[in-house]
């Protein structure tokens, strides 16, 4: 269910904090989103979505609602990629190793996705199954010492290793790394009482 014309009433927050005169009326399809049950049987209850677009033809709102809902699907990847893969994990000191740490774990997440047909379904007790060929990459991670050892690997095994002893503790840092801007200029106030606050 769709309305055509909808405006919000806008106020002097977030991007609009700034805003001095009269605020501008801003026309759009408001979409009302329901389903007919939810898994664990209780009420669902509807769900409102806001699109800038007017005029829209049905085929138009159905895009809409359902990439709302494709966003769970990039919510999970993007907890796995964290989570599972590691990829906020290291510490590094430049951008440049911050793009290549990125593409290496994009490199390994689309190596799960490519050996979804190989990989067994190692469930946890509490996972519904999985038809075959549409594991997840976290599932597909589990089963992958399994189907490791029937891989071509182009390079040997690692060598063992442990790391250095570091600097001694309690002494200082001699060669303190390098900060890089983020690209943040300006700090905004939060709140109209504290924009308020800051005015002359």
């Amino acid at each position: 269910m769709a309305w055509d014309r909808i405006h919000p009433l806008l106020t002097t927050r977030s991007a609009w904090i700034g805003h001095t005169g009269e605020l501008p009326s801003i026309e759009g399809t408001l979409i009302r989103l329901e389903v007919d049950h939810l898994p664990g049987g209780s009420d669902p209850l509807p769900v409102w979505l806001w699109s800038s677009a007017t005029g829209l033809s049905g085929a138009d709102v159905d895009v809409r609602w359902q990439a709302f809902l494709r966003r769970f699907d990039l919510e999970h990847t993007l907890r796995m990629i964290k989570q599972t893969l590691g990829w906020t994990r290291p510490k590094l000191r430049t951008p440049d190793a911050g793009d290549r740490w990125t593409w290496l774990i994009i490199a390994a997440h689309t190596q799960l996705r490519l050996l979804r047909q190989a990989a067994a379904d190692l469930r946890r007790p509490w996972e519904k199954p999985a038809e075959p060929g549409r594991l997840t990459p976290a599932r597909i991670r589990r089963g992958f010492r399994n189907v490791r050892p029937h891989l071509v690997c182009p390079t040997r095994a690692p060598d063992p290793s442990c790391p250095g002893p570091g600097r001694p503790l309690g002494s200082e840092n001699r060669r303190p790394a390098t900060r890089y801007d983020v690209g943040k200029t300006v700090k905004r106030p939060e709140s109209i009482t504290e924009r308020n606050r800051l005015r002359p």
